[in-house]
């Protein structure tokens, strides 16, 4: 493997998340097919190796010193991949004695406690140094049940559950669990070379596992798993070359930790200036600069994230947008809106509403312009109306047939009519039930991060209901609907007060009664503003938009390019590897994806 290849690229692949453990693991696997170390035709053959190793199992089985066991040759059929010449094939079996322990039993006091360390999988963490357990047992427990004796330096795999092919070198005597098979490797076999080659084959460790909630892989399993064996002084070489990349691996990892947590803080910094910026000139320049610089400093979408919740909360708190002299303030448009609610009260076009409490100053979630004003969302709303939930089938409607919303219907921003069941046949909606064109939805219930999501219905969907468990509010017509929601849904007061209100039973479903969506505090801004903001918030979550899509083509670049290094770093043997050879070059943007200077 060329590490100077791997530096010169490192910029550029390491923002792919499992660049670190694809490199690792791309390590051990040429390690372990002979291609991380150059061969030495001086080296002692691996066949001639195995014989010596063959010997020993043989003479320590005849005096008793390790239980017999018959280990087949590897057929050429069953090779995984080449190896070099002078390397062979045989399994593991063949190269050490290997046996698991298992578990005393927990009612006898007399048990536990003693002075002998007994390790469990989940102790088992790729260290090569492991030493100390979480529990010990007594002699007692030793001579009542069956234990491996394993020795410092043994090798030892994981064989239960998640944590199959978790591997460990001994540092102190120990006994295990069932769960965990040791290893101590015959003259001529490495036990660092064995336990790399342990890493290197855990995918196939699982897959080779068996059952189902805690699925197994049996010692007689790995025993049959075939070993490329290398000559001794290779397997040193090996595991010297494997120790120094692994270093760099290291060194490559806090790099990028710290520059991703530069990355953080200069994030940080840039959207502490922008929600602290009071002039719009000062916040487009700070924007710009933000939108501008933030693929070079970026460590994913998250940072798009923060971008988008900061517009949001500068948008509801009216440091988007000016403020314009002219406007009729807050406190006018909510006198008008008063005015025409009575009247359509004393008309009978709609119930009496009853007057809800005043937010007190001290209450109020934050400060807001002069020309605003805090007010309860029932202040906005003229009248309101909710589904009904008769019996229906588990799919959605067809044809011309009746569906009724599910919740899931109202999403974020966005109104899913496919979400919904069917109606059983002969039942008809009661009258004022169906879904129409510019309705502003609200669900009741959902999980507490997703209740009183709310959304605007553009066009009238055919045959659709709602539920009870979907509100209907009928906004004032001096009001943007679209400002209300995207206050309702991305204000991080509002999403606060729902989940803080939301009552239930249940753990995953909650709800929130349509009294609590009243006494919501809303920042009213005068109407020309309102429209101005929602169109500001427009133009820069579209910005937002196509920055997300650079950064996933930058993304899928870096993951070709990984993809590049890795494949000349295994096809280039390593005594010809080469830093210069090119590699493919890639664009940082595609065609059509504007910058935004």
């Amino acid at each position: 493997m060329n590490a100077e290849l791997l530096l010169a690229h490192f910029d550029r692949i390491s923002d792919v998340p499992d660049a670190i453990p694809r490199l690792r693991q791309f390590i051990l696997d040429l390690a372990i097919r002979g291609q991380l170390t150059p061969q030495d035709p001086n080296d002692e053959p691996g066949s001639e190796l195995l014989k010596w190793i063959r010997m020993q199992k043989a003479r320590m089985e005849e005096k008793g010193e390790i239980k017999k066991q018959e280990t087949l040759p590897v057929n050429k059929d069953e090779e995984p991949f080449a190896i070099p010449a002078n390397w062979v094939w045989t399994r593991l079996g063949q190269i050490g004695d290997w046996g698991s322990g298992s578990t005393p039993s927990r009612g006898g006091n007399d048990l536990f406690g003693g002075g002998i360390k007994w390790l469990k999988s989940g102790e088992l963490n790729d260290n090569r140094q492991l030493a100390d357990s979480e529990e010990t047992v007594t002699k007692l427990a030793i001579s009542k049940g069956s234990f491996r004796q394993n020795q410092p330096g043994d090798v030892l795999i994981a064989m239960y559950g998640a944590t199959i092919g978790k591997v460990a070198i001994l540092a102190e005597p120990a006994v295990t669990n069932q769960a965990v098979c040791g290893c101590t490797p015959f003259s001529g076999v490495s036990n660092l070379y064995l336990f790399n080659f342990l890493l290197s084959r855990r995918i196939q460790f699982h897959s080779a596992s068996e059952g189902g909630a805690q699925p197994n892989i049996s010692k007689i399993k790995i025993l049959g798993f075939p070993l490329p064996l290398p000559p001794l002084a290779e397997q040193k070489r090996i595991v010297a070359k494997v120790d120094e990349l692994m270093a760099l691996c290291d060194r490559l990892k806090a790099v990028r930790t710290e520059r991703e947590a530069r990355r953080d803080r200069l994030t940080a910094a840039s959207l502490h200036h922008l929600n602290n910026s009071v002039s719009t000139p000062s916040f487009r320049e700070r924007a710009r600069f933000y939108i501008n610089h933030l693929p070079t400093f970026t460590a994913g979408p998250r940072h798009i994230q923060q971008l988008r919740q900061t517009i949001f909360e500068l948008a509801a708190r009216g440091k988007l947008v000016e403020q314009n002299g002219k406007d009729e303030p807050a406190s006018e448009l909510l006198e008008r809106i008063r005015e025409k609610r009575a009247l359509l009260a004393k008309e009978g076009k709609t119930k009496p509403r009853m007057t809800l409490p005043s937010i007190p100053e001290d209450m109020e979630p934050f400060r807001l312009p002069v020309s605003w004003q805090w007010v309860r969302f029932d202040n906005l709303i003229e009248d309101s109306d909710a589904g009904w939930s008769p019996k229906s089938e588990n799919f959605p409607r067809s044809g011309n047939n009746w569906g009724v919303l599910k919740v899931s219907a109202v999403s974020w921003d966005r109104f899913l009519p496919e979400e919904n069941k069917q109606l059983l046949p002969g039942i008809i909606p009661p009258q004022g039930t169906q879904v129409n064109a510019e309705d502003f939805l609200i669900s009741r219930a959902n999980t507490s991060e997703l209740v009183a999501k709310s959304v605007i219905v553009e066009e009238k969907p055919k045959n659709l209901i709602l539920s009870d468990k979907i509100v209907r509010l009928r906004i004032a017509e001096n009001c943007n609907k679209k400002f209300l929601s995207m206050i309702n849904n991305h204000a991080a007061y509002a999403r606060s007060y729902y989940a803080e209100e939301a009552s239930g039973t249940s753990f995953s479903m909650k709800n929130v009664s349509r009294d609590v969506i009243y006494m919501l505090p809303v920042p009213l801004a005068p109407l020309a503003e309102q429209i101005r903001i929602v169109a500001k918030v427009d133009e820069l979550m579209c910005i937002c938009d196509q920055l997300e899509v650079r950064l996933s083509y930058v993304d899928a670049q870096s993951r070709a390019l990984l993809e590049a290094v890795l494949h000349h770093a295994l096809s280039d043997p390593p005594e010809s590897a080469s830093p210069t050879r090119p590699l493919p070059q890639t664009d940082l943007l595609p065609s059509g994806i504007p910058s935004f200077h």
